[in-house]
């Protein structure tokens, strides 16, 4: 075999080779090889810095995306104006799962919280690999379930809760679930923890300044570091 072609065939396999990729899993139990392989190839990867826009609201859909590495911000700006954060995706998301099969364009923009790395793949090809194989249709089905199961837990959770209980409730999240730490930097603003949790930008600062002082919380700019974690659970399950 010509090198060349040999390297061509090497990098297409090690293009769908990430550890612990959710999508890779997927396709590779239940797609045949064949097409596993065409996806390999036109896979395209995009890197985005923190800030960055990935897609606006409104635009056209026409890829399926998946996080390799970062975090992304999924927010929506309402009739009235208002931007609402919908939820922050993680590694392994597929972020636009909520929206590519019953619209046109997306119904939220996608902005990267840190240096992000997501996987392009074309729609169309993933729509037909959903209709050629059931079992591949039905772990698509299943993660887009989950995803918006977890949303709406989530919503729950904030609302029947109270602004220090909402407040613990992020801190926990980023900790426990983004950055399995105590100590950690905020990726997002006073402003965008608001609009996430359905408080104002002035109650966001103000209850952290109240965990500052009860020796609950440190703050260095944006890097918080939990000191008193017990507590901070405590009024998170009887906020």
């Amino acid at each position: 075999m010509p090198e060349s072609i040999a390297h061509s065939i090497s990098k297409m396999k090690s293009d769908c080779q990430c550890e612990n990729c959710v999508l890779r899993n997927l396709i590779f139990a239940h797609v045949p090889e064949t097409d596993a392989d065409v996806l390999c190839e036109v896979k395209k990867e995009k890197k985005f810095k923190k800030g960055e826009i990935i897609i606006e609201q409104g635009a056209p859909i026409s890829d399926f995306f998946y996080i390799k590495s970062g975090l992304v911000k999924l927010s929506k700006v309402s009739d009235q104006k208002r931007n609402y954060i919908i939820t922050i995706a993680k590694p392994h998301d597929y972020i636009n799962l909520l929206t590519i099969f019953h619209e046109k364009e997306y119904a939220y923009t996608m902005t990267a919280l840190e240096y992000t790395e997501i996987c392009i793949f074309p729609l169309n090809l993933i729509i037909d690999l959903t209709l050629k194989h059931g079992n591949f249709a039905l772990g698509i089905i299943k993660k887009a379930s989950k995803t918006s199961d977890a949303i709406i837990d989530k919503f729950i959770k904030h609302n029947s809760r109270n602004l220090r209980g909402r407040i613990a409730m992020t801190l926990l999240d980023f900790s426990l679930s983004i950055y399995k730490s105590h100590i950690f930097e905020l990726p997002i603003s006073r402003k965008e923890i608001a609009e996430l949790i359905g408080m104002t930008t002035e109650n966001v600062i103000r209850i952290l300044s109240e965990f500052r002082k009860e020796d609950i919380i440190k703050i260095n700019g944006k890097e918080i570091e939990i000191i008193d974690f017990d507590r901070l659970k405590m009024i998170f399950d009887h906020g």
